[in-house]
């Protein structure tokens, strides 16, 4: 069990960048973290792993208490792993010696097992005896990915983990990475931009707003019932519009959210837009509308001329 107790930090007098955090991660748990740029999320991933010194609060793994430099010569806490955004690798040293940089050489046959183990992971086999210097950044990435995970740490921290990576590779190393970190019971935190991260692999997901914790809950959840506008933005586009305009929702409150995949173009209905432009996403057009002046999103199967006025209805589920 990884417990955060009123976590406070700031990295100048007077300037807090995380105030007053507490929350607690199972083992075997994946967790992502979201927010706003400069709510925090990088700052929290370097106090889990020790890299600096709380200004107030605690940090356990288990029973440990996970101290900063103030009380290490060598900050970061052993029984974790941390991947930042800058990769961290020698650049004058092969993918397979970065890889292999924490493993014993009194186990050679051991240790080129695992490092072989790890390149087909990432998928990055072919570049074994390539200098990391010579790398693109997501191939970078991937090796830094591959280097963290070779002596297995019980904790995994991710800072933006697949940024630099392409697309087509980036959903298969997801799904190696998360599946092979179930599999060993390995306790994974990922801070990211990306809702995919949070939705198809986190089994909860913190947010973070201006320093502050002010969610915490299954991600599909947070995701189907999103407390504010600020959270359900965090996963895409989000509209917010009157209750009043639909009768068949049961509402508590004057204004409703509502993603663009839960309006449909509906003939009948007395919610009329205008439309200001389509993007096209492949398997469906993003349309933007307005209404009253306020800007409406929401989804069509086929693009919509400019100007024309057309109904919406929510899509009942």
């Amino acid at each position: 069990m990884l417990k955060v107790q009123n976590a406070s930090f700031s990295y100048l007098e007077n300037t807090p960048v995380l105030k007053d955090i507490s929350f607690e991660i199972p083992q075997g748990t994946h967790v992502s973290i979201i927010g706003e740029s400069g709510c925090g999320k990088s700052t929290l991933l370097k106090l889990l792993y020790g890299l600096h010194d709380l200004n107030a609060g605690e940090i356990f793994w288990k029973d440990e208490q996970i101290l900063g430099p103030a009380y290490h010569l060598v900050p970061g806490f052993e029984h974790m792993k941390y991947v930042a955004q800058d990769f961290d690798l020698m650049p004058y040293t092969t993918v397979a010696e970065n890889i292999g940089t924490y493993l014993s050489n009194f186990y050679p046959e051991e240790k080129q097992q695992r490092i072989h183990e790890l390149l087909e992971m990432v998928e990055m086999t072919a570049f074994a005896d390539v200098k990391a210097k010579l790398l693109s950044g997501g191939q970078q990435q991937r090796v830094a990915l591959a280097k963290a995970l070779a002596r297995e740490p019980e904790v995994l921290l991710l800072d933006e983990p697949f940024s630099h990576i392409d697309n087509f590779r980036k959903n298969a190393l997801r799904r190696n990475l998360f599946s092979y970190l179930k599999k060993e019971n390995i306790t994974c935190i990922v801070a990211t931009h990306d809702r995919t991260d949070a939705l198809s692999f986190a089994d909860s997901t913190i947010v973070l707003q201006q320093g502050k914790l002010i969610a915490q809950n299954d991600s599909k959840d947070l995701y189907q019932n999103p407390p504010n506008k600020y959270i359900a933005s965090l996963f895409g586009e989000v509209n917010e519009l009157p209750a009043r305009l639909f009768p068949e929702i049961d509402a508590s409150t004057e204004t409703i959210l509502i993603y663009p995949h839960q309006l449909k173009i509906s003939g009948t209905s007395d919610f009329k837009v205008t439309v200001q432009q389509s993007y096209f996403k492949g398997s469906h057009y993003l349309v933007l509308a307005k209404y009253e002046g306020k800007l409406v999103f929401f989804e069509s199967l086929e693009g919509l001329e400019v100007g024309v006025l057309t109904g919406l209805e929510v899509i009942k589920t």
